[in-house]
C-alpha cells in the first residue's frame, strides 16, 4: 500500500487528560467532563482557541443511567469552541471509533486539533443498589418502564440483559475449543491488580492473590466478580492533532501509524459465526494490513477488559499470540508483566482502575509512551504501542509510534 494511502498517519496524539476518578464521586458529570477536557488541552500545550474539532462516544444518552456524562454540543458550548468539524455517536468501531473519526477529520483538513472525550458516572448512577439498578429490566433508574427493542427483545425474557452473560458464552466456547482454564483467565485480573496497586487513580489497589480470585462469587460462568469491570465516575480526554501542526507542542507526537475498524460476520453480540472470537478478528487483521510493522514490534499493549476474556481475544486478534493460545501466553503472568515481554494494561485496566472504556486505555498508552506514568512506568518508555477497545460487535484498534 502506498504511504499516501495511509491517511491516519497524518494524525497524532498530542495530549491527554483526566478528571478525578472514583467509585462514586457524586459530582456533576458535566463538571468532570470539562475537567478532563481542559486537562488534555493544557497537557498538549494548547488553548481552547486552538481547538477546532470535537469528537465523542456515545453522545448524550439518558439511558442507561450514567453511561454518558456529556455530548459534543455541551462541550462546544461550555468552552466556546469554534469547530470546523465535530461528531458523536453510538454505532461506531468501539469507543475508539470516535478517535479514529477525529484522525480522519484532521487528515482531511477539516480540523487541526480535535478534542476527543468520554465521560461516565455509572458508579454514582447506581448508588448503593448495585449494577442491576442501571440495567434494562433491572427495575432501577436505567430499567424502570423499559420497553425491550432490538436484540433485547430476545434476551430480556431469559433474564439476560447483561453483557456478562453474552461474553461468557464466547469465553465458554474458547474454553471448550482450546482447553483454556480459569487459572489462565485469572492472570488478566491478577496482572491488572498488581499494576493498579501503583496507580493512584485506580479504584481497587489492594493486592489480590490467586486464592482471592478463586474465592470470589461467580457472576456468569466462567466469569467471577473479578472478571468484570468496575463502574465508576470520571472523564478522559485526548487531543488528536495534524502531525504538521504538532511539531512545536509540549509532547513528542505519537503518530497514528495504522487503525483497524473492519467488521465481518454478523454485527451481533450473540449471533456471530464463531463464538471463540469476535469482530476484533477483522479489525486486527486490517490494522496489520496498513503498516510495515509486525506484532513482534509491539512493546506495550493496552487491551480492553470489560470482561477478562475480551483481553485474551484481543491478544489473538492482533496476532500478539497464536489463535487459541492466549491462555498459555498469559499463564503465570510473566509475559504480560510491566517488565515482561509484552507489558499489558499497565494502569490496572477496567478490572481494577475503573470502567472508563477505550479512552482509559488510550490515556494510559500515551502516558507510558511519553514516560509520564510515575511508579507504574515501564522502565524503557515504549516506542510502539497498540491500543484496542470494544467487544462483541464494536471493536477498533490503533497502532501508535512515538516520533
Amino acid at each position: 500500500m502506498d504511504e499516501n494511502d495511509i491517511i491516519e498517519r497524518r494524525a497524532c496524539i498530542s495530549g491527554v487528560g483526566q478528571s478525578d476518578i472514583g467509585r462514586r464521586l457524586f459530582r456533576d458529570p458535566f463538571e468532570l467532563t470539562l475537567d478532563g477536557c481542559l486537562a488534555a488541552i493544557e497537557h498538549a500545550g494548547l488553548t481552547t482557541d486552538d481547538i477546532d474539532g470535537v469528537s465523542t462516544y456515545p453522545g448524550p444518552m439518558g439511558t442507561p443511567a450514567g453511561f454518558s456524562g456529556a455530548g459534543a454540543y455541551d462541550v462546544m458550548d461550555a468552552l466556546r469552541l469554534k469547530c470546523g468539524w465535530y461528531g458523536s455517536g453510538l454505532e461506531t468501531s468501539g469507543q475508539l471509533g470516535s478517535v479514529v473519526n477525529a484522525c480522519l477529520a484532521v487528515a482531511s483538513g477539516l480540523a487541526n486539533h480535535v478534542l476527543c472525550f468520554r465521560s461516565v458516572y455509572e458508579g454514582s448512577a447506581q448508588g448503593e443498589k448495585g449494577r442491576a439498578a442501571v440495567m434494562p429490566g433491572g427495575g432501577g433508574g436505567g430499567g424502570g418502564g423499559f420497553k425491550a427493542s432490538g436484540f433485547m427483545e430476545w434476551n430480556l425474557p431469559f433474564a439476560a440483559p447483561s453483557a456478562a452473560i453474552w461474553i461468557a458464552m464466547f469465553a465458554q466456547r474458547h474454553f471448550h475449543q482450546y482447553g483454556t482454564t480459569r487459572e489462565q483467565l485469572a492472570w488478566i485480573a491478577l496482572n491488572a491488580r498488581r499494576n493498579a496497586v501503583l496507580n493512584p487513580k485506580a479504584i481497587y489497589r489492594d493486592p489480590m492473590s490467586m486464592d482471592d480470585y478463586m474465592a470470589a462469587r461467580m457472576i456468569s460462568s466462567p466469569f467471577c466478580l473479578y472478571d468484570c469491570d468496575i463502574p465508576c465516575d470520571g472523564a478522559t480526554a485526548v487531543i488528536v492533532s495534524r502531525r504538521d501542526r504538532a511539531k512545536d507542542l509540549r509532547n513528542p507526537a505519537l503518530r497514528v501509524e495504522a487503525v483497524g475498524t473492519r467488521i465481518d460476520g454478523r454485527p451481533s453480540w450473540d449471533q456471530f459465526d464463531d463464538l471463540s472470537t469476535m469482530t476484533n478478528r477483522a479489525a486486527g487483521q486490517q490494522l496489520w494490513e496498513r503498516t510495515e510493522y509486525k506484532p513482534a514490534d509491539v512493546q506495550m499493549a493496552q487491551l480492553y477488559d470489560g470482561f477478562s476474556w475480551i483481553t485474551m481475544s484481543w491478544l489473538e486478534a492482533l496476532g500478539l499470540c497464536g489463535i487459541g493460545e492466549s491462555g498459555p501466553f498469559i499463564e503465570g503472568g510473566t509475559r504480560i508483566a510491566r517488565d515482561g515481554q509484552l507489558p499489558l494494561n499497565t494502569h490496572g485496566g477496567q478490572l481494577s482502575a475503573g470502567r472508563l472504556h477505550g479512552y482509559g486505555f488510550l490515556h494510559e498508552g500515551a502516558t507510558q509512551m511519553w514516560g509520564q506514568a510515575g511508579e507504574r512506568q515501564i522502565a524503557t518508555p515504549p516506542e510502539v504501542g497498540v491500543i484496542a477497545a470494544g467487544g462483541g460487535n464494536t471493536c477498533g484498534c490503533l497502532l501508535l509510534v512515538r516520533e
